[in-house]
């Protein structure tokens, strides 16, 4: 059984496999490209994600295919159903570092830390702090309230925020999909948390960005595209809402004469979330190991994308 795995992870790998398994470890496209045709398992994204897609629609032959990555964008899940491929992929891995970064932004927003470090790098003495929320009875919308969504909302929680959820089935309480818009404007916190689809495709435009209240701040953990952003640009310059902050936009990199760099009270963080620990590489190790053993042995494997949903 031949797998085409990536040589960044193979200091995590190769003590950990099984002698019966036929390894080619490439490092770069061409390599990959030469070799995941005749591969049974692939892992084809650690090096360069630009050609992720290419590489992965070359596997003609591929019944699993892995991705660290929760978002399958790179892939042709069309063409995945047509060659019965199972894709299993990273959701959870970055979980803990995302979930952090929200409540860093709610924090640094509630405080307007941004302007404090602004002030320090001035050297200004200020007696009067930019920013006086308190997060404690405010009310934090969470709409994707899956792996990361639950740690961004039990974080909350424990600085005193009521925090409602957003899911497909609307478990536990949770709001569904069609009823989260009539109730925007009693939340101080929106927080995108939510996996990429088709339906989630500028899921926040005008009419949300108008239903919400002045002071609320929009938090963007999940995709740029599910923001309209002229919307957005327009809603912070004429002070519709009280902020954003924003760790994923779109086009990214963000160019440096976009509006967005500049639009008021707004903060910006590069889509540094994800990557913003030191056990990203461990946790996908960790995991394809324990998938790799639950397919050879057709056991049940974690993660398994459904390519329908797109998540």
């Amino acid at each position: 059984m031949k797998a085409v795995l990536p040589a960044l992870a193979r200091p995590m790998l190769e003590p950990k496999l099984p002698s019966s398994l036929d390894v080619h470890w490439f490092a770069h496209r061409d390599d990959a490209l030469e070799h995941i045709p005749t591969a049974e398992i692939g892992w084809v994204d650690m090096h360069q994600p630009g050609w992720t897609s290419e590489v992965a629609a070359a596997g003609t032959n591929l019944k699993w295919l892995s991705t660290i990555y929760a978002g399958i964008d790179a892939f042709d899940t069309d063409l995945l159903k047509q060659r019965g491929t199972i894709l299993t992929n990273g959701a959870g891995i970055n979980a803990i570092a995302v979930a952090e970064y929200a409540v860093l932004g709610i924090l640094a927003a509630a405080k307007r830390y941004d302007e404090v470090v602004r002030m320090a790098d001035r050297k200004e003495w200020s007696i009067a702090p930019p920013g006086q929320v308190e997060l404690d009875a405010t009310n934090a919308l969470v709409i994707g309230y899956g792996s990361i969504g639950r740690l961004i909302g039990d974080r909350l929680a424990a600085f005193g925020v009521e925090v409602t959820g957003v899911t497909r089935s609307g478990r536990d309480g949770t709001l569904k999909p069609g009823e989260w818009r009539a109730r925007i404007g009693d939340y101080d916190w929106i927080v995108l948390a939510a996996p990429s689809t088709g339906d989630t495709h500028a899921l926040i435009g005008k009419a949300e960005l108008a239903a919400m209240k002045p002071g609320a701040w929009l938090v963007n953990i999940a995709r740029g595209d599910m923001v309209d952003q002229e919307a957005l640009i327009e809603a912070l310059e004429k002070r519709r809402i009280a902020g954003a902050f924003l760790d994923t936009v779109t086009p990214e990199p963000l160019p440096p004469e976009h509006p967005l760099w500049t639009a008021p009270n707004t903060l910006h963080s590069m889509h540094l979330s994800g990557r913003s620990q030191t056990k990203m590489f461990q946790r996908t190790a960790a995991l394809f190991l324990d998938n790799l053993d639950a397919y050879l042995t057709d056991r049940p494997m974690r993660n398994v994308v459904d390519l329908d949903a797109g998540y």
